[in-house]
């Protein structure tokens, strides 16, 4: 079907015409996220470390689980992940049982201090995760820990 010159050219003066003015409007329409709270509250429970071959917390790791059951009572609604994370020495079966060791000891740890073991959950990653990406023990000291992830 073929369609006059002139029908077509009204349609494509029309088409412009559609589109310049949504154009113009379009620019003129700003959309503003909603401001942050200058205070936003950070939300971070301190990793605790452990020494070589180890999943025994020591009082300095007491210490830090002691600050996060805080949190956890202060924070009923919460929930976390217990992270397990070990340096990359070892094999990755040993290390990731390793990881679940040091985990479970943890959530062990808080549950016996009053937290709801509902909500806490325990992964291990092994070596599969490092913090520090070296190979020496400044970086296996830090990759030795567990960390926590606040849902």
């Amino acid at each position: 079907m073929k369609f006059p010159k002139s029908l077509l050219n009204v349609f494509l003066i029309l088409s412009m015409l559609f589109i310049i003015g949504c154009g113009s409007s379009c620019r003129d329409v700003v959309v503003k996220a909603p401001p942050l709270p200058l205070s936003a509250p950070m939300v971070e429970l301190g990793d605790v470390f452990y020494a070589f071959d180890s999943s025994v917390l020591d009082m300095v790791s007491r210490s830090q689980l002691d600050e996060n059951v805080q949190w956890m009572m202060e924070n009923p609604n919460a929930t976390i992940i217990i992270e397990g994370h070990c340096d990359e020495r070892g094999t990755y079966e040993y290390n990731i049982a390793l990881g679940e060791k040091r985990a479970e000891n943890v959530k062990n740890y808080m549950v016996n201090a009053g937290v709801d073991p509902l909500r806490m959950q325990t992964v291990s990653y092994g070596e599969e995760r490092p913090f520090d990406p070296g190979h020496d023990e400044t970086a296996w000291a830090k990759n030795r820990r567990v960390h926590f992830v606040v849902q």
